[in-house]
Formats: structure tokens, C-alpha cells, sequence
């Protein structure tokens, strides 16, 4: 039942219970299975699914279909006084063991699901500009990059796999840092680099950037964002690294059915539809957003692309 159609005081009852509480806890900063929350609260799926009903019949859970997996999130934006009401409850159950333990084992949970991208990355860094060629077109990074090109502006590439952009952006920028979790992938963007002095190459995480807060001008996500677990914190690292005023363009995948993706190419999101990065975005706290679906290149064999522009306010 949506939350606004659920009477406020009505909804109190739901939060009467600790597990419950840990439950909404634990989908407030992403959206988690079924099954991963049965692995957090270390619960069986049935006692995990009866609490999830309760809370979504108050109003304080939705849900969503991704592929064959349904996600769970947090919902206190609907309905006045849910938001405030939240706070307290939160408060409440900071610095208890139980979710502490929770914590701990969700960053466990958060991990395996990068697993099948991590592995897919080191063993195909020789072959991902063939596959993303395939699936998406020569030029479908370029085609995203034309607001992106002040001269005096240090844009960063978050994710910025073998490099693709590089030589993009590099010769129209003051200088590029690029950042990349897989060892693999960096060396093939150095061999590519190589001739621009302006690149600056890092290996990081993009939940944990390299890269000291507002001082890129601009940032890029080009296709990466379907292969991190958790959106919203890489997100917020994002927001954090960037000046005020500063844009980040999101160039991914929209929602679509290839289930095959995760096990061919370490996909853990089926792209996005525009309500879920919106939502993603505001929990950034980036301001303004555009989204423009981008037009598919004749060669291209993959789902649709979009491109979301977000304003550091």
C-alpha cells in the first residue's frame, strides 16, 4: 500500500518491533534482495518476507523488479511526518550491537555482489573496448562529452576502465584524473594515455575516491554505474569531489531484461529506469538533474543508452 494512502498513526505499529527497525536501517541508504537481508540479520527468508510485508503494508517499504531479483528500499517520502518520525527511530537504534553487526555484515553482502564485475574486469581488459564496441557503438561515449569541454576545467573519469575517454577529453581540458579499481584495467589506460602529460591515473574505488574534495570542475560515469553495488554512496563520492556548481554526467544503461549480462559481462544493475537514478541522485545530493535518452548508433547491439546530468548545488 503506497504510504500516502496509510493513515500516520496508523503506521506506528510497524515500528514496534527491533527487526523491523533494523530491516528499514539496513534499506535506507540502498535497495537490498530479500535474500541479502537474510544473510545481514542472519534470518530465514520467511521471517525476513513477513516483516517486509508489514512495513510495506505501512507504508514504510517499496519495492521494485529488476530482471528475475525484486529490491526493497526505505519509503518515508510520502506522507507528512514519516520523515521526522524516522529520525527519531534511527537515533534510537544508533550505536546498538545488533546493528553494528548488521553494518559488518552488510559491507560483506555489498562486496559479493562486485565480485562477478571485479573478476570479469581482470580477465577481460584486453577485449572490453571490442565488447562495449559491440554492444554500444563507437561513439557513443563522444556523442555525451560535448558539454563537457572548457578548456580550464581538471574533469575526472570515475571508473575510467582502459581509457576509453581519455584521449576525448584530455586535449580539451586542463587535465583529467582517472580513476579505476582493476589493476588491469589502469594498465591498458596508461598504454593509451601515454602520449597526453595532463592525465593523472589513480587506482581507487569509486566509494572511496583518490581525489581531495571539490576540486574537479566536472566528472564523468561512462557505463559504469550498472557494474557498482551500492549507487548512491559512489554517488555521494561524486558529489563530494566535485566544486560547487560542478556537473556530473551519468552515461548508462536504461532498465532492461538481459539477464544474460550478469553472468557474460558482470552486470549487477539491468540499467536503470529514470525514477530509480533520479531518486539515486537526490540521495546524493546533487541538485538539478537532466536526463536525455541518447540515439543508438546503427552498429549498436545493446540496450538503450541515457545520459543524466546532475549540478553540484
Amino acid at each position: 500500500m503506497p504510504a500516502s494512502t496509510v493513515p500516520f498513526l496508523d503506521s506506528f505499529s510497524a515500528l514496534a518491533d527491533a527487526t523491523r527497525c533494523r530491516l528499514l536501517w539496513l534499506l535506507e541508504p540502498q535497495e537490498l534482495t530479500v535474500g541479502e537481508l537474510c544473510d545481514v540479520l542472519q534470518l530465514p527468508q520467511s521471517t525476513v518476507s513477513r516483516h517486509l510485508k508489514m512495513l510495506a503494508d505501512a507504508g514504510w517499504v517499496s519495492s521494485r523488479r529488476d530482471g528475475t531479483s525484486r529490491y526493497y528500499a526505505l519509503a518515508t517520502s510520502a506522507g507528512a511526518g514519516r520523515g521526522e518520525l524516522w529520525e527519531i527511530v534511527k537515533s534510537q537504534l544508533a550505536g546498538r550491537p545488533g546493528v553494528e553487526q548488521d553494518a559488518r555484515r552488510l559491507a560483506r553482502v555489498l562486496a559479493g555482489r562486485s565480485t562477478a564485475s571485479q573478476q570479469f574486469f581482470a580477465a577481460s581488459a584486453g577485449q572490453w573496448d571490442r565488447l562495449r564496441a559491440e554492444l554500444f557503438g563507437d561513439d557513443s561515449s563522444r556523442a555525451a562529452l560535448l558539454a563537457l569541454l572548457p578548456s580550464t576545467w581538471i574533469v575526472g573519469d570515475l571508473g575510467c576502465g582502459t581509457g576509453a575517454l581519455l584521449p576525448v577529453l584530455a586535449p580539451h581540458v586542463a587535465a583529467v584524473i582517472g580513476v579505476d579499481g582493476s589493476d588491469e584495467m589502469l594498465a591498458a589506460a596508461r598504454q593509451r594515455a601515454h602520449a597526453f602529460s595532463n592525465v593523472d591515473l589513480r587506482r581507487g574505488s569509486l566509494e572511496a575516491l583518490p581525489i581531495e574534495s571539490e576540486s574537479l570542475d566536472a566528472a564523468v560515469m561512462m557505463l559504469v554505474l550498472h557494474h557498482v553495488p551500492s549507487p548512491v554512496p559512489a554517488l555521494a563520492e561524486a558529489h563530494r569531489v566535485l566544486k560547487p556548481g560542478g556537473p556530473l554526467l551519468v552515461v548508462d544503461m536504461a532498465a532492461h531484461d538481459r539477464e544474460e549480462y550478469r553472468q557474460r559481462m558482470g552486470h549487477i544493475w539491468l540499467g536503470f529506469p529514470e525514477d530509480l537514478i533520479r531518486r539515486f541522485v537526490d540521495q546524493a545530493g546533487f541538485g538539478a538533474l537532466r536526463i536525455d535518452a541518447l540515439a543508438p548508433a546503427a552498429e549498436a547491439k545493446g540496450p538503450a543508452l541515457f545520459a543524466a546530468v546532475a549540478r553540484k548545488v
